[in-house]
């Protein structure tokens, strides 16, 4: 039985690497990509998502969406990814068009013709923040929201706030607010499954696919090279496919609007303000070696 998902991304190095695997297994039902900026802006971002479909020969529909946050200012994270986002590798100059349909409509008639599937963001929530509030009806048609972000044990933009709830924390709240059931893989484990140099250096033998991921990998500006990179992205797609790979805790999570803690994520660890309900299960361990070893098994499934 497959897992039907939308992904909501900002390529990007690591939504690259996480877009590759999400289009290639069998075992996943990829509906729909829509582009948000974050990254880089949404013209780049939604540009990368057509490159990576392109360069796999899947007819999935790219939608472009929104081009900043709902109310913070936007700022980017070139200086990680580079100014085109997926430096490294040459992806041509043909590689076709977003659908006409701008983002939150392309999510609500995708959502909409399910009985139940599952988004996975993979940047900043603006996007499905904007899908919330036009379309509230979807909410019965989304099974749970694996989201890319956030942290409960300090930040990579400040001492406190992941980049994807940073960018556009409004969004964050509204997302973490809506009822629907939600999966938090944040740096608690993102930063602990890196993907070491032996297995970067095994992508070289490992077909296009495998040459084209260690280009955009060689040039990501996140992490240490003795001990791996970060590939926070591609922990969204693992854990739908081996969730028994995490360690997970059932909290309340709370989202900092503004002030010096902007970006934060708070959560109720103790279980000692919401009498007992929580809105997140939040992703706290993982097998690190066990990830490196499903993506290269990934990698080396990948037929073009």
């Amino acid at each position: 039985m497959t897992i039907k998902i939308i992904m909501d991304t900002d390529p990007g190095i690591d939504d690259a690497a996480a877009l590759a695997m999400a289009l290639n297994n069998p075992e996943i039902d990829l509906k729909l990509i829509t582009a948000v900026a974050g990254n880089v802006t949404v013209d780049k971002t939604t540009a990368n998502a057509l490159k990576i479909v392109h360069f796999f020969k899947k007819d999935v529909p790219v939608a472009a969406g929104a081009a900043q946050p709902l109310i913070k200012p936007f700022e980017d994270a070139a200086r990680i990814h580079g100014e085109s986002g997926m430096p490294g590798y040459d992806f041509g100059d043909n590689y076709g068009q977003p659908i006409a349909k701008p983002a939150v409509e392309a999510l609500h008639d995708a959502i909409m013709a399910e009985d139940e599937i599952t988004l996975v963001p993979t940047g900043s929530y603006t996007n499905i923040a904007l899908l919330l509030a036009e379309y509230p009806e979807v909410k019965s048609h989304i099974k749970q929201i694996v989201a890319m972000g956030g942290s409960i044990s300090g930040g990579n933009m400040t001492s406190v706030a992941e980049f994807n709830v940073f960018t556009d924390p409004d969004a964050a709240s509204i997302m973490y607010q809506s009822g629907i059931p939600i999966v938090t893989v944040g740096l608690d484990v993102t930063l602990k499954a890196l993907l070491t140099p032996a297995t970067q250096a095994k992508l070289l033998s490992l077909g296009e696919t495998g040459k084209m991921l260690h280009g955009l990998i060689t040039h990501y500006n996140d992490g240490d090279n003795e001990q791996g990179h970060p590939m926070h992205d591609v922990n969204t797609i693992f854990y739908l496919l081996h969730p028994e790979a995490f360690t997970t805790k059932d909290l309340w999570v709370d989202i900092q609007t503004s002030g010096p803690a902007i970006g934060a994520m708070v959560a109720d660890v103790r279980g000692a303000y919401h009498d007992g309900q929580t809105n997140a299960k939040v992703c706290v361990d993982i097998d690190a070696e066990q990830f490196n070893q499903w993506f290269i098994e990934q990698v080396e499934k990948i037929e073009l």
